[in-house]
C-alpha cells in the first residue's frame, strides 16, 4: 500500500514538486491543446504516474531498489509507445518482433506491480488470472474455454492498441478524472474543508444529535469533491469524531455515523469519485444527465441516515453542540466562499454556459487557485500561500497516480473479457442462473458486487461487475443508466458491510472501538445503501429527474417515506414485533406498485 514519501531532503522534495507540476500541467494542457493521439496521451499519463507509485511511496532497501527498476522500465516502455504511436497504429494490435513482445510484457508486469503497491494484492491477482485465462483458456473444456489467440495478437491488443491498458477507461482517467482530482486537491489545500465544517455546524449543530448531523452534512459536502470514503473519514472524522465523543455519544455510534456519512460521498454529485466519469464512457450518457439521475437517490440516502440519527438521538438523549463551539455567522459567511465560489463556477460552466465538464472544472480550478492567496483572517501570508500550492500539486499527483494504477489495471481485465469473449459467457451464465427473471439477476449481480467490492476499490468493482453483468440486466429490460447505477451502488456497500469494510475500519481505529460493533451499527444507519438501488429498479422514474421531474419527485417522496419507516423501525423501536411491523410497512411503501416489481 502507498505509505509516505521518501526521507525529506531537498533533492527528493524538489524532484517531487517538479514532477507534480509536470503532471498537473500535462493534464490541464490536454484540455486546451486540441486533439492528442490516444497512444500518446495515455502512455504519458501512466509514465507521469509511475514515479509516485514506485519512487515516492516510501519503503526502503529492496523495495526502493525494485521500485526504481520498475519505474525506469515502465516509464521507458510508456515513452516508447508514445514516440512510436504512428508506427504502432498501423500494426492494428499485432506485435512485430521479440523487442515489442518484451515491451508488452514490461508494461503488463509494471501495471500489475503498480496496482499491488498502490492498493494491495486483490485487483492485480484478478488481472493476472484474467491474463492467464487469455493465454491458456483454450485448454479449458466446455463453453468457458476459448478458441485461443496468437500471442502477438493477444499481447498487442492489450499494450499497443486501444483495446487494453490504453483503452477507453484509461482515456477517462486521463481526460476527466485527473482534472476533477486536481480540482479537489486545490479546494482541499485552501479553506474549503473548514468552510464545509462551518456550514454543516451552523445548519445542524444546534439540533438534537447535532454533532452526528454535522458529520453527515460535512461528509456529504466534502465527499462531493473527494469521492473517497476513506479520505472522507480521515478528514472530516478528525473533527467530528472527537466532538461526538466529548458530547457522550457511544463510540460505536460515532464511528458508524462517520463511516456511513463518508461512504455517501461516492454517490453524491457533482463528482461521485471516478465512477461517474467511467459511467459516462461506458453508457455514453452525458455527465450532466448522470448527475441529475444520481441526485435524488443520494439525497434519499442521506435522508435515511438523518432519520436514523434522530432515532438514536431519542434513544441515547444525544445533545446538540454547545453554543460556544458553534461557528459565528461571520465565520460561516467567509469560509463558505472558499468552496461556494469554485462550485458555482463549475456548475454554471456545465449547466448554464454548457461547457464540457473538464473545461468547466479547469475554470473552477482557476477560481480555487486564486482563493489559495486568501484566508479567513484577511491577511497575506506568502509562506502559507506557497505551502498551500505545494500541498495542492503534491496531493493531486498522488491521487491521480493511484487512480491511474487502478484504472489501467482494471483495463487489463476488460481487455481480456473483450478478446476472449468471456464477458458474453458470464452474461449467459447469469441469464440462465436467474431463469431469465430480472430480480434473481439483480440479486446475483448485487452479491457479485459485494464480493468484488470487498477486495478491490469501488470503481474497479463497478467496472468489472458492469462489464459482465450489465449486458444481462439490459437484456432483461433495464435502461443502461439504470443498470449502471444499480451496479455502482452495490459496488459501494462493502465500505460498511463486513467482513471487509474499509470506512468502518478507519472510523473504528480513529475512535478506539471494536470494528464489528461499528459495522453493525453502520449497516442499520446506512440501510438506504442496500434498498435505494433496488428502489431505483422498482421505481425507474426516480432517476429521470431531468426529463420528468414531477414523477421523479413523487417517487422520491414515496421512497423517502418507506425509508423513514425502515430506518426508524430498525433503530427507533426496541421490541422485535415493532421493528418487524415498521420495517415491513416501509418495504411495502418502497416497492409496492413499482414498474419492475
Amino acid at each position: 500500500m502507498i505509505r509516505g514519501e521518501p526521507a525529506s531532503n531537498p533533492f527528493w522534495r524538489t524532484a517531487m514538486i517538479l514532477l507534480a507540476l509536470a503532471l498537473v500541467a500535462f493534464h490541464l494542457g490536454l484540455i486546451f491543446s486540441g486533439l492528442v493521439p490516444n497512444l500518446v496521451s495515455r502512455p504519458l499519463h501512466l509514465a507521469l504516474a509511475l514515479p509516485w507509485i514506485f519512487l515516492f511511496a516510501g519503503g526502503s532497501g529492496l523495495s526502493r531498489v525494485s521500485g526504481a527498476v520498475f519505474c525506469f522500465a515502465g516509464v521507458a516502455a510508456c515513452l516508447w509507445v508514445a514516440t512510436n504511436q504512428s508506427m504502432l497504429s498501423d500494426q492494428y494490435g499485432f506485435l512485430e518482433g521479440d523487442f515489442q513482445k518484451l515491451v508488452a510484457i514490461v508494461l503488463l508486469v509494471t501495471v500489475l506491480e503498480a496496482a499491488r503497491r498502490a492498493i494491495g494484492w486483490p485487483l492485480p491477482i484478478v488481472a493476472a488470472l484474467a491474463l492467464a485465462y487469455g493465454l491458456y483458456g483454450q485448454h479449458i473444456p466446455g463453453e468457458f474455454g476459448h478458441s485461443g489467440t496468437p500471442l502477438a495478437s493477444f499481447l498487442g491488443t492489450l499494450t499497443i492498441a486501444e483495446g487494453g491498458i490504453w483503452g477507453s477507461l484509461t482515456g477517462v482517467s486521463v481526460n476527466v478524472v485527473a482534472i476533477f482530482v486536481i480540482f479537489g486537491a486545490v479546494l482541499n489545500a485552501g479553506e474549503a474543508g473548514q468552510g464545509f465544517m462551518n456550514v454543516a455546524a451552523a445548519a445542524a449543530g444546534r439540533l438534537k444529535g447535532g454533532a452526528a448531523k454535522v458529520s453527515v452534512l460535512s461528509s456529504a459536502l466534502f465527499g462531493s469533491i473527494s469521492g473517497s470514503a476513506s479520505a472522507n473519514v480521515a478528514s472530516t472524522g478528525a473533527i467530528t469524531l472527537p466532538a461526538m465523543t466529548r458530547l457522550g455519544y457511544p463510540k460505536r455510534l460515532a464511528g458508524a455515523v462517520e463511516a456511513v456519512a463518508s461512504s455517501g460521498g461516492q454517490i453524491m454529485p457533482p463528482l461521485m469519485g471516478a465512477g461517474a466519469f467511467v459511467m459516462v464512457e461506458l453508457t455514453r450518457v452525458p455527465y450532466t444527465e448522470i448527475m441529475a439521475a444520481a441526485l435524488l437517490p443520494a439525497i434519499l440516502y442521506f435522508l435515511a441516515v438523518w432519520i436514523g440519527i434522530n432515532a438514536y438521538a431519542k434513544r441515547f438523549d444525544l445533545a446538540a453542540i454547545d453554543q460556544e463551539d458553534q461557528p459565528r455567522f461571520r465565520q460561516v459567511a467567509i469560509t463558505s466562499g472558499f468552496f461556494l465560489i469554485p462550485f458555482t463556477v463549475l456548475l454554471v460552466g456545465m449547466f448554464v454556459v454548457r461547457y464540457t465538464p473538464q473545461y468547466a472544472a479547469c475554470l473552477a480550478i482557476l477560481a480555487g487557485f486564486i482563493l489559495l492567496f486568501f484566508n479567513a483572517r484577511g491577511t497575506f501570508d506568502l509562506k502559507q500561500i506557497l505551502a498551500r500550492m505545494e500541498n495542492a500539486v503534491l496531493t493531486a499527483a498522488r491521487q491521480v497516480s493511484v487512480i491511474a494504477s487502478i484504472i489501467v489495471c482494471a483495463s487489463i481485465i476488460i481487455g481480456v473479457l473483450a478478446v476472449t469473449g468471456l464477458g458474453v459467457k458470464i452474461t449467459s451464465l447469469i441469464l440462465s442462473g436467474s431463469g431469465g427473471y430480472l430480480w434473481p439477476s439483480l440479486l446475483l449481480t448485487a452479491l457479485a458486487c459485494l464480493i468484488l467490492g470487498m477486495e478491490v476499490p469501488t470503481t474497479a468493482a463497478y467496472v468489472i461487475c458492469v462489464s459482465v453483468a450489465g449486458p444481462a440486466l439490459i437484456q432483461q429490460g433495464l435502461e443502461p443508466l439504470q443498470a449502471h447505477l444499480f451496479v455502482f451502488w452495490f459496488a459501494l456497500i462493502s465500505t460498511i458491510t463486513p467482513p471487509v469494510c474499509g470506512a468502518v475500519f478507519i472510523a473504528a481505529g480513529m475512535i478506539g472501538e471494536n470494528w464489528l460493533k461499528v459495522a453493525l451499527t453502520a449497516m442499520a444507519l446506512g440501510v438506504g445503501l442496500y434498498l435505494i438501488p433496488l428502489a431505483m429498479i422498482a421505481n425507474p422514474a426516480l432517476i429521470d429527474l431531468a426529463d420528468t421531474p414531477v414523477p421523479a419527485l413523487l417517487s422520491a417522496v414515496k421512497i423517502g417515506l418507506g425509508l423513514g419507516l425502515v430506518s426508524f423501525g430498525l433503530i427507533g423501536y426496541r421490541k422485535p414485533w415493532q421493528k418487524l411491523m415498521a420495517t415491513g410497512a416501509g418495504l411495502i411503501v418502497i416497492f409496492a406498485g413499482g414498474a419492475n416489481f
